[in-house]
């Protein structure tokens, strides 16, 4: 049968053998009705195989698979999967926004006050310069990851490195480069997209995106641990509202009560999921990957033994050496200018050119 032919003939076609199996259909006695069946059997599976030689004819070529099958009937899952992150991400960030000033305003109404009126000079001073010194970081690196862009590959040049060709932008993409299905566009060392950002984290923000997570981590314990007699006190005076003759408290009172209760609640719920986080993506950090490169090279790993060999990632420099290119540390007061205070400082490199650690020989993850 020719493919190219057109899909009158083909129909055509399905219903002459339709017609002739009808036909044998018809029953027959003895050692002919014996031979009647066996033909029938046959042409029923001349007939199966047609049909899905025909099914297959209307959608099948030499490129696509079960797997691009399932894309296809995925797609408009994932086209509203994308489109509901998209637009939540602009809640998500307001909601950062929000609990982070939530926290801000206790701290300044309740928890600063009870400090500077009853803690010792050092500690006062100790609790000042701590607390703004995170408040800066906070706020300074969240503002860098959601405003900067990831990077992209550029599409007015063509003699670029590249490792494949985007199915969706169609544009060659450089080593470590992927295609963000929320954005629609590739992104440059593209670790993931983070609907609490609003933004991809990739080359050119990855560093104010961890810088971020690590100090609001380390705020989040830093409220919790300070607040803690603080909530005892305030736990305490809540469980008494419900005594038979409970104590009279004032609006403000009452309203602090709950106040540092929500405050302690928050931060150490936060400190405990964002300080997972921060540590999951320290991992990566000292191996040299992003979430998107440690499921390749799992693979290539797990792909890679079978063989006997063993899968070694190229951009793995050393886990000293992969914090220094991440924080673009090139001497020791560096790490004190550009990891301790806030810097805008560019990232190594241009996210298309990559130093590797060896000549490979073999498929590596890219």
């Amino acid at each position: 049968m020719r493919l190219g032919s057109s899909w009158r003939w083909q129909l055509s076609r399905a219903m002459r053998l339709a017609l002739r199996w009808c036909r044998l259909c018809r029953p027959h006695g003895g050692a002919r009705g014996v031979g009647a069946k066996t033909l029938i059997y046959n042409k029923l599976l001349e007939l199966w195989s047609y049909s899905k030689l025909l099914l297959k004819s209307l959608y099948f070529n030499s490129l696509s698979n079960s797997d691009t099958l399932l894309d296809c009937v995925f797609e408009p899952v994932y086209c509203i999967v994308d489109n509901v992150t998209r637009w939540f991400g602009v809640v998500f960030v307001c909601l950062v926004v929000l609990l982070t000033t939530s926290v801000l305003v206790i701290v300044y109404l309740f928890v600063l006050p009870t400090i500077l009126s009853t803690y010792p000079l050092h500690w006062i001073s100790w609790h000042l310069c701590i607390g703004h010194w995170l408040l800066i970081m906070v706020v300074f690196h969240y503002y860098k990851a959601t405003t900067t862009s990831a990077g992209h590959p550029p599409k007015d040049k063509i003699h670029i490195p590249s490792v494949s060709i985007c199915k969706k932008c169609i544009t060659p993409k450089p080593p470590r480069t992927h295609h963000c299905s929320i954005c629609n566009v590739c992104v440059l060392k593209m670790d993931h997209h983070c609907p609490w950002l609003n933004n991809c984290v990739g080359h050119f923000n990855h560093r104010y995106f961890f810088s971020f997570c690590l100090y609001m981590t380390l705020g989040c314990v830093y409220c919790s641990i300070s607040s803690r007699n603080l909530f005892l006190d305030a736990y305490s005076a809540v469980e008494s509202y419900y005594q038979t003759s409970p104590p009279e408290y004032t609006f403000r009172e009452t309203t602090a009560h709950k106040s540092i209760i929500f405050l302690w609640v928050l931060t150490s719920s936060v400190a405990v999921a964002l300080g997972g986080l921060t540590l999951w993506h320290g991992v990566l950090i000292s191996r040299g990957e992003t979430s998107v490169e440690r499921h390749i090279n799992r693979k290539e790993t797990k792909r890679l033994k079978e063989k006997g060999k063993v899968f070694r990632n190229p951009y793995h420099h050393g886990k000293m050496n992969n914090w220094k290119l991440l924080f673009g540390v090139e001497k020791r007061s560096h790490w004190f200018t550009r990891v301790l205070l806030p810097s805008t400082h560019l990232p190594n490199g241009d996210g298309i050119m990559w130093e590797c650690t060896f000549t490979r020989r073999d498929p590596m993850a890219i």
